[in-house]
């Protein structure tokens, strides 16, 4: 048996001839549970908006995508190349050339990056559900049409259906720049908008989904060469993926490079991961300041017992014993926040995730906050308010120990 943690139990649930020690332990331990129910919450939350981040950049990115480790453009041929297309784990694969062209429309000019695609490329990425205005299509007809981003659409004035074509200019490689006539030295193409799309800030603000066939033009680039190949699986797990990229890792050999969604956009990703990490650290932060309440209630308890204390010395208790008995005092309240907070924590988040009972205002993609409980964050924020407990209790039990052997001994 556990002699000091059997009176600290004892301690923490008896009555107090003060009841002011009772009212400060309860503010702790209330103080712990509200701060680690903010934790999951805040962070089921945080997780939330970040599958609705994830899941719009997933319709327009691919599992996987392999692009040339140097330079622009390659051509995919080669043994490797067709096992790789044959293999039953893949769903469609897309050939894109991207590159960055010069607008025109109505007068209106401005810079873009348009992404040349086939025409399965609608149905494979599923780009047609972000259609704000008109329907994705590629052509109509021999009509070569295009897909403009939202916010790209309303600074250059491009509606969907419009009779004026969009002209996208490209610098012709084969020919000199001329000063007297710089549009001689430009390849240019005319397509017809025929959808605006929205799916993120920077996306809306930039692209432009045009017919390959396009851009083979205004490029000069020969059939068959392409800026990347944009491949998904029929199951698109991360695990999955993993393993697909490790079987063609001869490609890596051969000059190309096969990337994940997170190696996509590495710096969207890394972003998303420290603010998660800094809302968590601050969340933490605020979790020691509630906790030292318990400072305050081992300094009043150590008083309140120090006949106690007396006696358990004079019956052959030693300093470290009698320093244990307050310390699991005060990791006991600690334990006892966290754990009514855990409960009412994950209680809330699966409430809200299941229901959307709280509403967000506005109009936005959902209508209620998104939650998404991960046990991950449960497991960090039961150990870092237990550490963050231990702590404290550890602190201040040597800390008011102290200040009543000095009281005593003055």
């Amino acid at each position: 048996m556990n002699l000091p943690l059997f009176i600290a139990a004892r301690y923490l649930f008896a009555k107090k001839s003060h009841n002011v020690i009772n009212i400060i332990s309860a503010i702790s331990a209330i103080g712990m549970a509200v701060g680690t129910a903010a934790l999951i919450l805040i962070l089921s939350v945080y997780n939330g908006f970040d599958s609705i981040i994830r899941d719009n950049l997933s319709d327009l990115d691919p599992d996987i995508r392999a692009v040339a480790s140097e330079g622009k453009f390659f051509r995919p041929d080669g043994p490797l190349w067709d096992s790789l297309r044959q293999d039953e784990r893949i769903e469609s694969i897309s050939e894109v050339l991207e590159d960055n062209v010069f607008l025109n429309y109505g007068g209106q000019q401005g810079i873009a990056r348009a992404k040349g695609v086939g025409d399965k490329f609608g149905e494979a990425s599923g780009i047609g559900r972000h259609c704000v205005e008109g329907q994705f299509s590629l052509h109509h007809s021999e009509v070569p049409l295009c897909s403009v981003g939202a916010s790209l659409a309303y600074r250059m004035g491009i509606r969907a259906h419009f009779t004026s074509p969009l002209e996208l200019y490209y610098p012709d490689p084969k020919s000199n720049i001329s000063l007297v006539d710089p549009t001689s030295s430009l390849r240019s193409v005319k397509l017809w908008p025929k959808s605006l799309f929205s799916i993120s800030a920077d996306i809306d603000n930039e692209l432009i989904i045009v017919p390959i066939e396009s851009m083979r033009r205004i490029t000069g680039l020969s059939y068959g060469e392409l800026s990347s190949l944009e491949i998904r699986l029929k199951d698109g797990s991360e695990k999955n993926v993993r393993s697909f990229i490790k079987d063609y890792r001869g490609l890596e050999q051969a000059g190309f490079v096969l990337q994940d969604r997170f190696a996509q956009h590495p710096s969207l990703f890394k972003m998303m991961r420290y603010e998660k990490l800094a809302i968590y650290l601050i969340l933490i932060f605020v979790v020691i300041i509630i906790a030292f309440n318990v400072f305050g209630s081992l300094s009043m308890l150590v008083i309140e017992k120090s006949g106690d204390m007396q006696t358990f010395r004079s019956m052959g208790a030693s300093e470290n014993c009698i320093r244990k008995i307050f310390f699991y005092e005060g990791w006991m309240i600690s334990l006892s926040g966290l754990l009514v907070g855990l409960v009412a924590g994950i209680g809330l988040a699966l409430l809200q995730q299941i229901t959307g009972l709280v509403k967000m205002p506005g109009n936005y993609l959902v209508n209620s906050y998104p939650v998404v409980l991960q046990a991950s964050d449960v497991l960090f924020t039961a150990l870092g308010v237990a550490v963050a407990g231990l702590a404290i209790a550890f602190i201040g039990s040597r800390s008011a120990l102290a200040q009543v052997g000095r009281g005593s001994g003055q």
